[in-house]
């Protein structure tokens, strides 16, 4: 049987020297280690964790440009959603996703057809609206929510069932969204098991074909255990060779774009790893 800790621990200093190894101009050791490193702060205010979720939850698919591109950023909302105040639109809007999205397109002219479809992403985004307001007003402060999040965080046995639970608290919040909002506050232990993780990972048969996000954010944490960092440090580090996106860092590339390598790792790493 193939030692799994040695393969973890190579498959991660490989991933870790070889966006180095391209010889991407600009691309130094020390932008690596910024993006494998936590630089979120954590809001202080319910309003502003409210917001967070709605800047995560249109993180999928074509939303981001349907949702945040048309109308200048989630932000641009506070207008319509009274500054991001859960209580306050719940008292406005009730369960009604139609009238937020009447008053969306009536305040903020979004740019491109707004389809309104069941299946369509406006009138998803709208009950997304509302399922998390009526999730954040469970809390009485960004202190109740975060000692909430710091709960499961702190018993590696329940970690995993956070992301679960907001996933069916917020409608359209599936289980990677979940790890991608607790990540972007800080939380080195919920790794986002995005398409790029998911297609090395595989490739590499560091988890089956056949996992489910909840299985590769498992596979995800054993290599970070085995290689001694954090989840977020393994998700940086195949995100970048994945997506070739160095977002904090627009000089870079087309726009912080230097291309995926994510071919080439795969081709690359394969060998090697059949060794061990």
């Amino acid at each position: 049987m193939k030692d799994t800790v040695l393969i973890d621990k190579r498959i991660y200093h490989l991933a870790k020297d070889y966006l180095l190894s391209r010889k991407i101009t600009g691309v130094t050791a020390v932008l690596v280690e910024k993006y494998l490193n936590p630089l979120s702060y954590k809001p202080t205010t319910k309003e502003a964790i409210y917001q967070r979720i709605l800047e995560s939850a249109q993180d999928a698919n074509m939303k981001a440009g349907v949702i945040g591109g048309a109308i200048g950023g989630v932000e641009k909302l506070a207008t319509v959603l009274e500054g991001f105040n859960a209580k306050a639109i719940l008292e406005k809007y009730a369960a009604d996703c139609e009238a937020i999205l009447d008053d969306i397109v009536d305040k903020l002219n979004p740019t491109g057809e707004v389809r309104r479809t069941s299946r369509s992403i406006w009138p998803h985004y709208c009950q997304t609206i509302l399922s998390a307001a009526n999730f954040i007003e469970q809390f009485s402060s960004a202190s109740d929510f975060f000692g909430w999040v710091d709960f499961f965080d702190k018993d590696e046995r329940a970690r995993a069932s956070l992301p679960m639970l907001l996933s069916r608290e917020i409608e359209g919040f599936g289980f990677a969204l979940s790890c991608g909002f607790l990540k972007g506050m800080g939380y080195v232990n919920f790794p986002k098991p995005d398409v790029h993780l998911r297609d090395i990972f595989t490739a590499l048969s560091l988890c089956s074909n056949k996992s489910d996000d909840y299985l590769l954010f498992k596979a995800i944490i054993r290599v970070a255990n085995h290689a001694g960092v954090s989840p977020y440090n393994v998700d940086g580090v195949f995100w970048l060779i994945g997506s070739g996106y160095f977002y904090d860092d627009l000089h870079l590339g087309n726009k912080g774009r230097v291309g995926s390598y994510k071919k080439e790792f795969i081709e690359y790493a394969k060998p090697l790893l059949e060794r061990i």
